[in-house]
């Protein structure tokens, strides 16, 4: 059962995430509270994921989420925004959040999203993507992004593009026939020679430096047999 916290300041908005999310079999909200809550929140009823209104009256979700990066076992946090909202998204992408959704999602949706935040999945909206890209890297000292992914070895940027195409840790392991506790490793190693802290932050990475759009005489689906940082496909 995945535990879930929704934190906003509309009422409404707390009552349809939480009807829609509480159909699943899998998953529960076990509270849906204003900003102010949140942390004592999170804190008492330690959920797996929580969604996050990026901006409310009572509290700024961006403090919010700093506070809940600092728990001992800090929740997956997705932030909760509206299209206009893209400059809040980087910042919060910056201070930890695991993606963002917006409040228009489909309902459909919404159940299959929080399973694969739970899972380790990096949940970004198609419709800002890029203005998202460009806002988080430029406001970091980042070395440029193709020399951070070539630091990687072939098997590594495989996964880092099917981290950046949204793939939880159990569907990179079926895609490219690994133990997911192997994926996790490769994961964590990765996000070291990066030096980013989040799957999300590594996925923005992949985009800026072109892996999810290669050139067409990069070979598809190379696996790492000499463990060289070869160019792979999605």
């Amino acid at each position: 059962m995945i535990r879930v916290v929704v934190v906003d300041d509309e009422a409404l908005i707390r009552t349809g995430f939480q009807h829609i999310l509480n159909t699943a079999d899998d998953i529960e909200v076990v509270a849906a509270v204003p900003g102010g809550q949140a942390v004592r929140t999170v804190r008492e009823l330690r959920p797996a994921v929580v969604l996050l209104d990026i901006r409310m009256p009572d509290v700024d979700g961006l403090t919010v989420l700093t506070d809940l990066r600092r728990l001992p076992d800090p929740p997956v946090v997705a932030m909760l925004t509206t299209f206009n909202m893209d400059e809040y998204v980087a910042t919060a992408l910056r201070t930890g959040a695991a993606g963002f959704l917006l409040k228009d999602t489909d309902p459909e949706q919404l159940p299959h999203l929080v399973r694969s935040l739970a899972d380790g999945g990096v949940v970004l909206s198609s419709k800002v993507t890029r203005t998202v890209v460009d806002g988080y890297l430029a406001g970091g000292r980042w070395e440029p992004a193709a020399r951070l992914v070539g630091r990687l070895t072939a098997r590594e940027r495989h996964v880092l593009v099917l981290i950046a195409e949204g793939l939880s840790n159990t569907d990179i392991g079926g895609r490219i026939h690994l133990s997911t506790s192997t994926v996790k490793d490769h994961v964590s190693a990765l996000l070291g020679k990066l030096e980013v802290s989040t799957r999300v932050q590594a996925a923005l990475l992949a985009e800026r430096a072109g892996l999810l759009d290669p050139s067409p005489d990069q070979s598809q689906d190379q696996e790492p047999d000499q463990g060289r940082p070869d160019e792979e496909r999605r």
